[in-house]
């Protein structure tokens, strides 16, 4: 099994929509098992710019994290099939040991 994490920030956009939304379309389009999407509090990005809700400034630009579990097959096909809207993220996968997995 493979962990898939993409960062990136609620703002992004991809062809006109909310990046993360459209990884939500895709990740039902190549049949996986599920995904999660987190909202940080607050980030540094590769920029160094600390990316955060500021009220003064009404600044609401926030990291996101989308996390996905699920063989290693499945998720080579949905990097496949959202390889250009990947560019402007950070994209790592890792092995890991599923103790209790109630879709295998």
């Amino acid at each position: 099994m493979k962990n898939l994490k993409i960062y990136l920030d609620n703002t992004d956009e991809y062809n006109g929509n909310l990046l993360w939304k459209y990884l939500l379309e895709n990740i039902k389009r190549a049949n996986l098992k599920g995904a999660t999407v987190y909202k940080a509090v607050a980030g540094v990005g590769d920029h160094k710019e600390i990316h955060t809700f500021d009220i003064l400034t009404l600044s609401n630009k926030l990291p996101i994290i989308i996390e996905i579990i699920d063989s290693s097959s499945s998720i080579e096909n949905f990097i496949e099939l959202s390889k250009d809207a990947l560019k402007s993220t950070f994209v790592t996968v890792s092995d890991i040991e599923v103790l209790d997995f109630k879709w295998v």
